[in-house]
């Protein structure tokens, strides 16, 4: 055999190789796309909402129309799981912070004390950007509705809370919303490994 086919031998045989070794490695490395479940009845969406955030300003469901979410229920003047809570909710805010496509809302269950200077005080700690992580105040039964029908979350035992005219929803869930307004996940906040779990699954969403 002559020097020419020895070479065109070689590298066919090389290039053969190479495509096994890249279809093998396929194979092994590509893990399927997480299917996250849609909690709630067939066709249940977040329904229309009109909050007050830290800065005064009246934001409703178009605020996060086509936009991802998280939710949470807290108040600031807590001492039980709201820092922790909110603590972790910095993970996500840092992990998405700039993402347009992202959002937080963070809901106050005692509204009489948790005014807009509150809350914005409050923000501060965090250093929020009203654009992306709000909090928001508003009329309580509004706020109580919303936890309720549209993000299905119910009260959570914390010996730390004050019970507020006997209706008081303090869930230490935080809700993730896909961009059509489902419910795709609910999570433990004061849980760091379920809080990077959220974070996971918001990654998984924005691939959609």
């Amino acid at each position: 055999m002559s020097r020419k086919k020895v070479t065109i031998a070689l590298v066919s045989f090389f290039i053969i190789l190479a495509a096994v070794f890249m279809t093998y490695f396929y194979k092994v490395t590509r893990t399927d796309a997480k299917v996250l479940p849609v909690i709630g009845h067939e066709g249940h969406r977040v329904t229309d909402f009109a909050f007050t955030d830290q800065d005064g300003k009246t934001r409703t469901i178009t605020d996060v129309k086509g936009k991802i979410y998280v939710v949470e229920y807290f108040f600031t003047t807590c001492k039980g799981i709201c820092p922790k809570m909110n603590e972790n909710m910095t993970k996500v805010y840092d992990a998405f912070k700039g993402n347009e496509s992202v959002k937080i809302l963070s809901h106050t269950v005692d509204p009489k004390k948790d005014t807009v200077g509150a809350m914005k005080q409050y923000s501060l700690r965090f250093e929020a950007d009203p654009q992306q992580w709000m909090f928001l105040t508003g009329d309580k039964k509004e706020l109580y509705d919303m936890a309720r029908y549209s993000y299905l979350v119910t009260a959570s035992d914390d010996t730390a809370a004050v019970d507020i005219a006997n209706d008081f929803i303090h869930t230490d869930r935080f809700v993730l919303v896909d961009r059509e307004g489902q419910i795709r996940g609910q999570y433990k906040g004061t849980n760091v490994g379920e809080v990077n779990q959220l974070i996971g699954d918001i990654k998984e969403l924005l691939k959609d």
